[in-house]
C-alpha cells in the first residue's frame, strides 16, 4: 500500500497541482517545499505534455512554457529524487497516458516507485482500459488513482469499488480552470462512493477560493487546486515560492 492514505488522517486534506519545470525545475522545487512546509497534505506534480487535453488555458500555458524551457521526463525524475531528499509528504504524478506510454510503461512506474512517487493520475485513460497500466502499478505498488466525472453516472459504483489511493472527483465539466461557482450535485456523487469504497476522495477542477474548497471539504475528504497556483506561479515567476505558501496556508486553514 502506499504511503496515500497518510495525506488523509490529518482532517481534510489539501491538495496542490504544481507543474513541473514552470518556469523552471529550480523554482519548481521552491514551490513544492513551501507548499509542503504550510500545510499541503499531498502534492500532484504535472508532467508537462505537449496536447493537455483536461487543462484549460492556465496549465496549458504552464505545459508550454516548461517544455519550451526543455524539461522532460528523465530530468523531472531526477528532479524528484532530490526532492525526496526532505520533502516527505506523498506526492503523485498527473500526466497522459502517451507520456506514460511512449516512456515505456514499466521502465516509467518501477522509476517512480525508486524515486519515492506514491501514484499516478491519468485524466485521459478511461476506467474500461486501464487494464493496459494497472497491473504494472500494483507490481510497483504505484496507485493508479482513478477519476470520477459528473457524466459517470452508473459507472460511479464501478470505479468507487476499484479505487486506489485516493478517488479524483471532477467537480465540473469541460477542462480545469477557476470558475465563480460550481453547481454539480456532488452531494449524489459522494454518496454513492462511499457506499462502495473507504478510499478518500477529493474534489478538484475549479476550485480557487477558501470559501469554494471549504464547501468541498464538507462534502468530501480534500479539496484539489490547481489554476489558481499556476496562476501566481506565472504572475510571479522565480519569486512564486513565497506567494504560493501563503495561498496554500491559507487554503489548508479553510480546510
Amino acid at each position: 500500500m502506499s504511503n496515500i492514505k497518510s495525506a488523509f488522517k490529518n482532517g481534510k486534506a489539501f491538495i496542490p497541482f504544481i507543474t513541473c519545470g514552470d518556469p523552471d525545475l529550480e523554482t519548481t522545487g521552491k514551490i513544492v517545499r513551501a507548499a509542503a512546509e504550510n500545510g499541503a497534505d499531498l502534492i500532484e506534480l504535472g508532467i508537462p505534455f505537449s496536447d493537455p487535453t483536461a487543462e484549460g488555458p492556465v496549465i496549458q500555458k504552464a505545459n508550454i512554457r516548461a517544455l519550451s524551457n526543455g524539461v522532460t521526463t528523465d530530468k523531472i525524475f531526477e528532479f524528484v529524487k532530490d526532492l525526496r531528499k526532505d520533502v516527505t509528504v506523498p506526492l503523485v504524478f498527473m500526466t497522459y497516458a502517451n507520456v506514460v506510454f511512449s516512456y515505456g510503461t514499466e521502465k516509467f512506474i518501477s522509476t517512480c516507485k525508486e524515486i519515492g512517487i506514491d501514484g499516478i493520475i491519468l485524466p485521459d485513460l478511461p476506467f474500461e482500459e486501464k487494464e493496459e497500466f494497472q497491473p504494472v502499478c500494483r507490481q510497483y505498488g504505484v496507485d493508479l488513482i482513478s477519476l470520477i466525472a459528473p457524466t459517470s453516472a452508473q459507472r460511479i459504483a464501478m470505479i468507487a469499488k476499484e479505487a486506489e489511493g485516493f478517488l479524483y472527483i471532477v467537480s465540473s465539466l469541460g477542462v480545469t480552470g477557476m470558475r465563480s461557482e460550481i453547481t454539480t450535485d456532488l452531494a449524489s456523487i459522494v454518496s454513492v462512493v462511499r457506499e462502495h469504497t473507504d478510499v478518500p476522495c477529493a474534489i478538484g477542477f475549479g476550485i480557487s477560493t477558501p470559501e469554494q474548497a471549504k464547501k468541498m471539504a464538507a462534502l468530501a475528504d480534500g479539496a484539489i487546486v490547481g489554476s489558481a497556483i499556476i496562476n501566481l506561479i506565472e504572475k510571479y515567476g522565480k519569486e512564486a515560492a513565497e506567494p504560493v505558501g501563503e495561498y496554500v496556508k491559507s487554503m489548508k486553514e479553510a480546510l
